[in-house]
C-alpha cells in the first residue's frame, strides 16, 4: 500500500435518504445522516415503538381444552 492509497475509502453501499429525517446519509452513521437521528432510531427501538403486534390467544385458552380426551376417542 502507498500512501497515496492511505487516504482513500472505497463506498460500498450507494447513499440512501436517512430513515428518521429524509437527507442523504452519512457513510460515518450509515444508514443515518447523523448521530442525533441515529440516538433518535436508537430511542425508537427501546421504547418499543418498532415492536411486531402479536395477536395472542384469550386468556381462558389452553391447549389441553383444544384437544379431546383419550376417552372419548374409544368407542365400544
Amino acid at each position: 500500500m502507498t500512501d497515496d492509497d492511505h487516504g482513500k475509502v472505497v463506498t460500498l453501499k450507494a447513499p440512501r435518504p436517512c430513515p428518521i429525517c429524509g437527507t442523504r446519509s452519512s457513510s460515518k452513521f450509515h444508514p443515518f445522516c447523523s448521530k442525533h437521528c441515529a440516538d433518535v432510531d436508537l430511542n425508537r427501538w427501546l421504547k418499543g415503538t418498532y415492536a411486531i403486534p402479536a395477536v395472542e390467544p384469550p386468556d381462558e385458552w389452553d391447549e389441553a381444552s383444544q384437544t379431546r380426551p383419550a376417552d372419548e376417542d374409544r368407542e365400544g
